[in-house]
């Protein structure tokens, strides 16, 4: 997983703080530093071992490996928390890596992250290309949420989250609802869902990769979330960052306007200065002072559900048995 040497000059880099006396106008630009420290390891070595190497492995316990479907890009890693009841809630977390590249293994600090807060946590791989193309990650995830409503050690909501080409994955199954229906199960079915830096509303594709992956030109305006959108979803925070040059930001604020004109539930969170890839390491228990995405993804989480339980609306979402008619 890491450590040395290495794992110590990482440690210092994220949580810089001089020896010296310093303003509170100088730490910005010392934690600047840091952050450039940061950014140079993960991209001479591998960045989520770093992380990883420094994530708790106490509070929760790991089981890895659990088929949800034939093989092996179709196995899932389960986060249960210490002491978790039976109506913990249960997060199924997606991951990114622009549909071509990513494993579950490089996760565990998103696992711990959540884990931390309460959360049954759910992380699966799914097929990604060139072993198939749009629509089949798709299938998968849908089969990895469907796994987790079955089989979790826990019975309570159903929450949804991703980065990246994983918020794709959310999104598509939040708003269309014909992926978790194929798994005899609905949108109805999710209490809530977190995108984190997604793309919603990505056409026209200038990625050669891409072109092959979402199909003919003609046909992409189905591959697009905010097509899907009719204000029946469940409630929805994306989160973003303002210094994201991989995906650009308006797609959250575009698909947060969409589902609010629809009659649906949106909200949006920009983190100034935050880029794809520190937007999702801000989960990871030394990065949480570049961005607060774990403590806003849970606030979300956490006044949705107080909400459900006071109005009534989806008590049952675990159980596939929503408290409003399936829509």
């Amino acid at each position: 997983m890491g450590g040395g040497r290495s794992g110590l000059i990482l440690r210092a880099a994220v949580s810089f703080e001089p020896a010296w006396p310093t303003s509170s106008a100088v730490m910005p630009i010392l934690r600047i530093i840091g952050l450039l420290l940061v950014l140079k390891l993960l991209v001479a070595c591998s960045g989520s071992a770093f992380v990883n190497a420094l994530t708790p492995r106490s509070g929760y316990s790991v089981e890895r490996g659990i088929a949800y479907g034939e093989g092996p890009r179709r196995r899932l890693d389960l986060y249960v928390p210490d002491g978790a009841g039976p109506d913990a809630p249960v997060l199924v977390f997606l991951y990114g890596g622009g549909w071509d590249s990513g494993d579950r293994t490089m996760y565990r600090f998103v696992g711990q992250a959540f884990a931390a807060r309460g959360y049954v946590t759910v992380i699966p791989d799914y097929r990604i290309y060139p072993e198939v193309l749009w629509p089949e990650f798709l299938e998968d995830s849908a089969a990895a949420v469907a796994w987790a409503r079955e089989n979790a050690p826990s019975r309570g909501p159903l929450l949804l989250a991703g980065h990246s080409a994983g918020a794709y994955n959310a999104a598509m199954l939040a708003l269309d609802r014909r992926w978790l229906e194929a798994r005899g199960s609905s949108p109805a079915a999710l209490a809530a869902v977190a995108g984190i830096a997604g793309p919603y509303d990505f056409l026209p594709l200038q990625d050669e990769d891409l072109k092959v992956i979402f199909g003919p030109e003609e046909e992409r305006p189905r591959t697009q979330p905010i097509n899907y959108v009719d204000g029946s979803g469940p409630p929805m925070l994306l989160v973003t960052g303002g210094g994201d040059t991989t995906v650009d930001p308006a797609n959250s604020t575009r698909l947060a306007e969409r589902i609010r004109q629809k009659g649906g539930t949106a909200e949006v969170k920009v983190y100034d200065g935050v880029g794809h890839i520190a937007i999702v390491g801000a989960l990871a228990a030394p990065l949480r002072h570049l961005a607060p995405v774990l403590d806003d993804v849970d606030r979300f989480f956490r006044r949705i559900l107080a909400a459900d339980r006071v109005t009534g609306v989806n008590p049952g979402a675990r159980t596939g048995r929503p408290a409003v008619p399936d829509r």
